[in-house]
């Protein structure tokens, strides 16, 4: 397919200036879960060698999204969080990930943090897609190597976020 990081990140931006809401979000799930299956692209841009776990590949100038890729090398347990005030798609490229998602049953106040209990409990593989949208909270877990296509809607690393624990 050989599709390009200069395309991905048109096709993401021509999507989020038809609908920069959920449908907009969506639609650039279904860009990442087409990337998903170009291996030239993987191995490219989200290789196994990759030095640094995070990796911004492209910031978008007026929209603010970032096309990141994230190469993790052995087991990582991440905590519940949240995106802030944006949205965020996670694309599988290689291993697992189990993810968790949280509901939130106290909001956050001040300095105190929200207070979450688990939903549900499912596995990202290789070629699946999952949007979540602004304020979903969620965990991930990986067991092993793991390879993904994370889009922002901002880059977070740049904004702040909810402080979060579960009960």
């Amino acid at each position: 397919m050989l599709y390009t990081l200069e395309k991905f990140a048109d096709d993401c931006r021509s999507a989020l200036k038809s609908d920069a809401g959920t449908a907009g979000q969506e639609a650039v799930r279904g860009l990442v879960a087409k990337v998903l299956t170009d291996q030239s692209f993987i191995a490219t841009h989200v290789p196994s060698t990759a030095e640094k776990e995070r990796n911004v590949l492209y910031e978008d100038p007026k929209f603010g999204f970032c096309i990141c890729a994230h190469v993790y090398k052995g087991a990582k347990n991440g905590e519940p969080h949240d995106h802030g005030p944006t949205w965020a798609v996670y694309g599988q490229a290689a291993g697992e990930t189990e993810m968790t998602d949280w509901r939130i049953v106290e909001q956050a106040q001040g300095e105190t943090p929200a207070l979450v209990e688990k939903t549900r409990t499912y596995k990202l593989v290789p070629g699946d897609a999952h949007l979540y949208v602004t304020g979903a909270v969620h965990a991930p877990y990986r067991a092993g190597p793991t390879r993904l296509i994370r889009i922002e809607g901002q880059n977070t690393d740049k904004i702040k976020r909810t402080k979060i624990k579960p009960v």
